[in-house]
């Protein structure tokens, strides 16, 4: 999980970024990434892709993680601007953002990136599924997917009808039906429905 940072480190390059974001693939909700420092030589066991890892011990790793860091941030786009720029390109702004906020406490030297390429002049490396193969993205997905998760309780209790808290905004069986049955909310992403329903349903 540190052979990216080994290399980064051995030449000098002591700062490094990890970069990742969740809920892609979501019908409800903001898209949220995260850019995590973390020091040189650490290795934070149990650190893993944050969807290889139970609920529990994504809550668990999430404060180590936070208490270890040089720096974290956050970056967060909202259902609107998803339909209105593609998800995508969303996501790339999310991680702009989480960086951006990053860079107020730490500036990174290198960036590691989760199959993606952020917008800024920071040298960086887009790894396929680098959330599984490095530890500094794989931290970025933990803190980007718990801080999503808490996310989707705040807005299950806005949306109590759509079970958001159970599904995270994900289209199961059970968040399809309610789409169905209530229509679609002002934090749904309308241009991911047709698609993925295949039925007509009142937008509101």
């Amino acid at each position: 999980m540190l052979e990216y940072e080994r290399d980064l480190w051995r030449r000098g390059i002591k700062l490094v970024a990890g970069i990742d974001e969740v809920g892609r693939g979501c019908l409800f909700g903001d898209v949220v990434a995260a850019a995590v420092v973390l020091p040189e030589g650490l290795e934070i066991e149990g650190v893993d892709d944050s969807k290889k890892l139970s609920e529990k011990k994504r809550e668990e790793l999430y404060p180590i993680i936070r208490e270890r860091a040089l720096g974290i941030g956050i970056g967060r786009v909202e259902a609107a601007v998803i339909d209105s720029i593609n998800i995508k390109q969303a996501a790339r702004l999310a991680m702009k953002k989480a960086l951006q906020q990053l860079e107020q406490s730490v500036k990174p030297d290198y960036l590691l990136v989760d199959a993606e390429k952020v917008d800024s002049d920071i040298p960086q490396l887009a790894i396929i599924h680098g959330d599984a193969l490095s530890q500094s993205i794989s931290a970025a997905s933990i803190i980007a997917k718990v801080t999503r998760d808490r996310l989707c309780l705040q807005w299950d209790v806005e949306y109590p009808e759509y079970g958001i808290a159970a599904h995270k905004g994900y289209a199961t069986k059970a968040h399809r039906e309610a789409l169905l049955r209530y229509g679609a909310s002002p934090m749904h992403r309308r241009s991911f429905l047709g698609n993925i329903l295949n039925e007509q349903l009142e937008l509101f």
